[in-house]
């Protein structure tokens, strides 16, 4: 995913208070690799420093909500203690993994894989080659449980999002908007293009951990055709089909796209 706002980084980041009991750190006003890295660094260091008080965190693309207890802690105490986790505020790490994704592209999987050949003028095979080329980054997990909001779409592939947005959209569809991709995890309303459908479960309460991907992950698909499609989906639904991760948690989630 290229940056919509180069040289747009803030340095130091931005403090923000969100209610009483939550403080929003804001990176930049940028969509990139780079920002959405030190969000997440900050995530991990805040982690790892286990600082009393703090209850939940959110990263997003460009910031870090920080939920805390205003019993233990207040807005200008916790600022100054993240101002300690690092350079720049973001000297942790977190850690990425990579996953192999299969997909099963058009007809009743992707019903709008064929408008979206023809928006930019090329044959649907053309689409799905471009999707398939794409090394994609988790920025980060939202709007619906474990849905992933995914850059590194091609540029060829960068489409507006429909005039016209759908109720609802299976769990497990693979989509594109604007120049977002997504890997959508539970029954949802949308907006974006239905490429495809991956029976890989990104959401899945009978799991220890039912989120599949984490911000920073890193995401190839790979075709598959309907009968193969079929056969997964029947034994995810069984709860005996999960994918493992090409290479397990190693380096920092930063970087470039």
């Amino acid at each position: 995913m290229g940056g919509t706002g180069a040289g747009a980084a803030y340095d130091p980041p931005r403090f923000l208070p969100a209610g009483d009991a939550a403080l929003t750190v804001e990176f930049g006003a940028a969509i990139d690799a780079e920002t959405n890295g030190r969000v997440l660094a900050l995530d991990a260091a805040l982690a790892d420093a286990a600082l009393p008080g703090v209850v939940e965190t959110v990263p997003t693309y460009r910031s870090l909500l920080v939920q805390f207890d205003p019993a233990v802690l207040t807005h200008g105490e916790l600022e100054e203690a993240l101002k300690t986790l690092g350079p720049a505020h973001g000297g942790g790490k977190a850690a990425a993994r990579r996953w192999t994704i299969p997909v099963a592209y058009g007809g009743e999987h992707g019903i709008d894989l064929e408008d979206v050949a023809r928006h930019h003028n090329i044959a649907a095979e053309e689409v799905v080659r471009l999707h398939l080329s794409g090394d994609y980054r988790v920025y980060m997990i939202g709007f619906a449980p474990g849905f992933a909001y995914l850059g590194g779409l091609p540029e060829q592939l960068h489409t507006p999002r429909r005039r016209d947005p759908r109720m609802k959209v299976p769990a497990g569809t693979i989509s594109i908007g604007g120049m977002q991709a997504s890997v959508c995890s539970t029954p949802i309303p949308s907006g974006w293009h239905l490429l495809g459908r991956t029976p890989v479960r990104g959401f899945d309460l009978r799991r220890p951990d039912p989120f599949l991907f984490r911000p920073g992950d890193r995401i190839r698909f790979a075709r598959i055709d309907a009968a193969e499609f079929k056969r997964l989906d029947a034994l995810a639904e069984s709860g005996s089909y999960l994918p493992e991760p090409d290479e397990p948690a190693g380096g920092p989630a930063g970087g470039e796209d």
